[in-house]
């Protein structure tokens, strides 16, 4: 499941980029304690770089594809080391040249890391927004680029965290929960059946 990554107290950009790697295709409990276990031994992206795949897939396993993940995190951290003198850069061309970064985790990083305005459209975002009738897209680039057209800017960092609270908790993919939801008189509910 794509969601926002519930992050440890410090929420340093590396820690939410990794995090942010790690979610994906990943439950936020299963995400926050791989991410508690790696951290421990890895705090920062040198320490990263050092570890082995293997060790990697042992402290992070059960994510979802954490094979490959444990492959790429370790060059996302040399990466890092190397060109960036190990800051997580603040650009989103910059973000998407890392291994294992997309659009989504590289809009998490700036919006949460950085507080700067960019949308996160994973799963929840895709739908909801599609389901309030506030865009007509099936790819998330479509997406993230119309809601960037029609939501204020400087909503543009929450709108993540925001959709993904209520879609996982009211407006879920099957039996929505619509009448429990604070949105109920504003939604069309668009391609929704079946809602309580």
């Amino acid at each position: 499941m794509d969601a926002p990554v519930k992050l440890m107290p410090q929420r340093t950009p590396f820690r939410i980029l990794v995090s942010a790697v790690l979610s994906t295709r990943t439950q936020d409990p299963v995400t926050a304690a791989a991410a508690a276990r790696l951290f421990q031994v890895a705090p920062d992206p040198r320490a990263l770089a050092r570890l082995s795949a293997a060790r990697i897939q042992k402290l992070i396993f059960p994510v979802g594809f954490y094979r490959t993940k444990a492959k790429l995190l370790p060059l996302l951290s040399r990466m890092l080391t190397e060109r960036w003198h190990g800051e997580v850069p603040r650009s989103l061309a910059e973000l998407l040249e890392l291994p294992g970064v997309g659009r989504k985790v590289a809009s998490i990083v700036l919006s949460q890391g950085f507080g700067l305005p960019a949308i996160a459209v994973d799963t929840h975002v895709q739908r909801l927004s599609n389901r309030l009738d506030l865009v007509r897209t099936f790819r998330p680039v479509d997406t993230e680029r119309r809601l960037m057209e029609i939501l204020p800017r400087r909503a543009w960092k929450d709108w993540n965290r925001l959709l993904v609270a209520l879609g996982q908790t009211i407006c879920r993919p099957r039996q929505p929960l619509c009448a429990s939801c604070p949105l109920a008189r504003l939604c069309p509910r668009r391609g929704v059946s079946g809602s309580r």
